[in-house]
């Protein structure tokens, strides 16, 4: 078994579509995911998990029923679970989420942009 780091930005480089996790790795029942965001996404909730959104490049706002939370490179957030939010980036912002396998994006909402899990890049 080869012993080699994970490079963020170079598994950033082996996609380009938007809203969209791939994921890098796992630990436990946890996946590390790497998405690209950028415009508006869906309101949604997870109800059984919070969400880690750490950004790697860029910046993006994180709204709430009751306010929001701004978020630029190096920065990450913990949404927890059962809350109700909307990711939004005027530009191309690029995140690293983690949480539990099988975890849907848009979690109970149904929509659109709701991406096919457990994509390997």
């Amino acid at each position: 078994m080869e012993h080699l780091p994970i490079n963020l930005n170079e598994k950033l480089t082996k996609f380009n579509d938007q809203w969209s996790p791939k994921v890098i790795g796992e630990m436990n029942d946890y996946q590390f995911k790497l998405v690209k965001v950028q415009g508006d996404f869906v309101w949604h909730s997870h109800e059984d998990t919070d969400e880690v959104f750490f950004v790697v490049n860029g910046h993006m706002v994180i709204e709430f029923r009751n306010g929001e939370v701004e978020l630029s490179e190096g920065e990450m957030y913990i949404v927890s679970k059962g809350v109700e939010h909307k990711p939004y980036a005027e530009e191309e912002c690029q995140i690293m989420l983690v949480e539990p396998k099988g975890v849907t994006n848009t979690g109970e909402a149904e929509s659109d942009l709701t991406a096919e899990n457990d994509i390997w890049i």
